[in-house]
């Protein structure tokens, strides 16, 4: 596949570089993106524009390799499969079985859908590639004229250099933050044996919860926030009968995209996150005082010069030199027991806002719905994701163990707090 103006071979991004290294099998790092057109799609069509999108989005055709000190991506000559979507969604992708690739296409009547290892991007990039694939795919069937910007690219220009850019390195300073941290509170429950995913989703009148949140005078990530935190200590509370010396932090890791603070255009990994939560060994909190206490500490670290400190430490060891002459096989391990003790073990959940989804009029006349879910987490069973499109508010909510009780206290407090909830679910 030829590939415009493509890099043969390009480094992974400071972000994408312990997903290969402290990955194992029940951690997919694997997240999903889709589309709900209002037609059945067209197999032969989106095996089209998939081939056009590579040629332009080419960093995501590249397949992952090992070389002595680092993992590296170089390019895959071969052609991507487009599959059925018969299964449960966000499995693992092996390189062996996928034809070298880290992301898969997947379809299912009127639904188009982009599932991708995280060490290739972050939601903004798996966004932008969706957004893409469907404006092609439309262009192709329908002849629509569709008007490009950046996040829906033309797929007959050059890719930009700018786009597979390491952004981590290029605006990380010499000073970091320190990465200690108390330990959270992990939702127990009974795995699911083939590791199978499931999956809630509520759909909410983006108007009234965004009401809601403008009454407390917060946004609507951290109203959410709050409210996930309340689910998941209740769920603690009830474990631990009454006990509350026995209760841990309940915290949720909220990735940030760096985007938003700095001049970037990658369409790699380019994302930090910050870790709000309480301490209910200190006491019983009401919902305000979980959303003062959101609010205040997000209002402390959503800023370029906390972020810039919180992501540069990862560059720091990177260009340590001691570090960089280790032996791929010691990096790995070295990296493992970091994430082992600086990841999942730091916090209780997941909650990542995509925002608004917008589309051009041509396109959003076809597109009734899109949506994103993450796949395993490392450590914790529980993941939720958010995005708005159109009037709706989608809320995925993904789990590897079989008791949906996050979920259950999560939108029953949306519900007594006035926001009605439409629920889907995938399971068996």
């Amino acid at each position: 596949m030829k590939k415009e103006n493509s890099p043969r071979w390009l480094r992974l991004d400071n972000a994408g570089k312990i997903y290969p290294a402290a990955r194992r099998r029940s951690w997919a790092s694997v997240f999903r993106m889709s589309a709900t057109l209002n037609e059945a799609v067209d197999v032969e069509i989106l095996r089209e524009a998939q081939k056009n999108v590579l040629r332009r989005l080419n960093t995501f055709s590249m397949r992952l390799k090992s070389g002595l000190f680092w993992y590296y991506l170089e390019t895959n000559p071969n052609e991507p499969e487009i599959v059925m979507d018969d299964a449960y969604p966000c499995r693992h992708i092996d390189q062996k079985t996928n034809s070298g690739f880290n992301f898969r296409i997947c379809y299912y009547e009127n639904r188009i859908a982009v599932e991708i290892y995280h060490v290739l991007t972050d939601g903004t990039g798996g966004m932008t590639f969706l957004k893409t694939l469907v404006a092609e795919y439309l262009r192709l069937k329908h002849g629509v004229q569709i008007p490009y910007d950046d996040s829906i690219l033309d797929c007959n220009a050059m890719a930009k250099p700018s786009e597979s850019e390491d952004s981590f390195l290029k605006y990380a300073r010499r000073i970091a933050t320190s990465r200690k941290e108390s330990n959270a509170y992990h939702i127990k429950g009974k795995k699911e044996e083939d590791g199978f995913l499931n999956l809630i989703c509520g759909r909410v009148p983006v108007d009234i919860v965004m009401q809601k949140a403008k009454e407390k005078g917060v946004t609507l990530t951290t109203y959410l926030t709050s409210v996930l935190i309340l689910a998941i200590n209740d769920v603690q509370e009830r474990e631990n009968k009454g006990s509350r010396r026995r209760l841990k932090p309940v915290k949720i890791t909220v990735p940030v995209n760096l985007r938003r603070f700095m001049p970037s255009t990658t369409l790699r990994n380019f994302s930090t996150f910050i870790n709000p939560g309480i301490d209910p060994r200190y006491g019983e909190y009401t919902f305000d005082e979980v959303l003062n206490a959101v609010h205040y500490f997000m209002g402390g670290e959503l800023n370029e010069k906390s972020l810039n400190a919180r992501f540069t430490g990862n560059v720091l060891s990177e260009r340590n030199p001691f570090i960089r002459v280790m032996p791929l096989f010691v990096k790995n391990f070295v990296m493992k027991i970091i994430f082992n003790n600086f990841g999942d073990k730091k916090v209780s959940s997941t909650l990542s806002n995509l925002g608004k989804v917008t589309l051009p009029p041509v396109m959003e006349k076809y597109v009734e719905r899109v949506e994103w879910m993450l796949g395993a987490l490392s450590e914790n069973p529980v993941a939720c994701t958010l995005s708005t499109y159109k009037d709706t508010l989608y809320i995925n909510m993904t789990r590897t163990i079989k008791e949906p009780k996050v979920e259950r206290e999560f939108f029953t407090r949306l519900i007594k707090n006035g926001i009605p909830v439409k629920v889907e679910s995938n399971q068996r």
